[in-house]
């Protein structure tokens, strides 16, 4: 007994001795941390500091992608995101669902390049009531000057416009009319983690979005802009600029840039093999061909 209280004390103080040369190092690194920052760094920190960088591609290296990703599915994609060892990852919440389906043709699908845009709620006091002239003065004056778009510039032929918006706001910073203005400059697409309104024409105009409830109201009083072609994050999903958006009936996902090209190769070999498989159960079970075995 006497032995093993020795040995019980001795492995005390030696853990002891363990966690103290621990905690000793880390205040020592932290320590360091502080005295090495410079104080330039310093005040950049203090004026905010993105630290995931938006990379920049041309118009034909997104073409160039775009193909290898052509007609493939959301169910293909995410196979191939597992084969890519990207289980889970990108993978945006099933409440993001689209606005309308087209079963026919299929046209309510998304392939695309994510352009990024982030609004957030307003800590400004609202417009209030006014004359009409003044109000539509205040309205207009908040959209230049709080509430803008300046991600049009950067729409061009198969981007996806990815934009986060202010949760909890009743605000439709998507409409019918802005929506058709991205598409005039080659957006195929709109997915938003939050709302749009002026629904019933935008189903009407066949343009593809996918969102997560209506929103009545206009931006002023609602929300800001906060940054254009920064990351943002969309149903738990990351998305960078530069992404590759995948979305239809099953929902969206998110591909990484860096890992698209073997995600693609893959995801093409899923789908090939799923349109041979049907269209000989078509055949057995009599039925017509459609778009999604041809």
């Amino acid at each position: 007994m006497r032995a093993f209280a020795s040995f019980a004390s001795f492995s005390n103080r030696v853990l002891q001795g363990v966690v103290g040369s621990s905690v000793l190092a880390l205040c020592c690194v932290a320590a360091a941390a502080e005295q090495s920052t410079p104080a330039a760094d310093e005040a950049e920190l203090r004026a905010g500091k993105n630290f995931i960088s938006t990379p920049v591609y041309s118009q034909e290296e997104d073409e160039k992608l775009l193909k290898l990703f052509a007609g493939l599915r959301v169910a293909d994609v995410c196979d191939g995101m597992d084969k890519a060892g990207l289980q889970n990852i990108g993978l945006v919440s099933a409440d993001i669902r689209p606005l309308w389906r087209d079963t026919e043709k299929f046209t309510h699908r998304i392939v695309g390049i994510a352009v990024t845009a982030r609004y957030v709620p307003t800590n400004k006091p609202p417009i209030g009531r006014k004359q009409s002239a003044e109000f539509d003065k205040a309205v207009g004056q908040w959209y230049r000057e709080l509430s803008s778009e300046p991600f049009v510039p950067l729409l061009r032929k198969g981007s996806v416009l990815v934009i986060e918006d202010a949760l909890g706001a009743d605000v439709g910073s998507i409409g019918s009319n802005n929506i058709l203005s991205w598409k005039l400059r080659g957006c195929v697409g709109v997915v938003t983690n939050a709302t749009a309104r002026d629904t019933d024409e935008i189903i009407a105009q066949r343009v593809p979005l996918y969102y997560k409830q209506p929103g009545r109201g206009i931006r002023p009083g609602r929300n800001q802009i906060e940054s254009v072609n920064r990351p943002v994050v969309i149903g738990g999903a990351l998305v960078v600029p530069g992404d590759v958006v995948v979305a239809d009936g099953d929902g969206v996902v998110i591909v990484p840039r860096q890992h698209a090209e073997e995600v693609a190769q893959y995801a093409r070999q899923v789908l090939e093999g799923d349109k041979a498989s049907r269209r000989k159960l078509y055949q057995r079970l009599g039925m017509p061909s459609d778009a999604s075995v041809e």
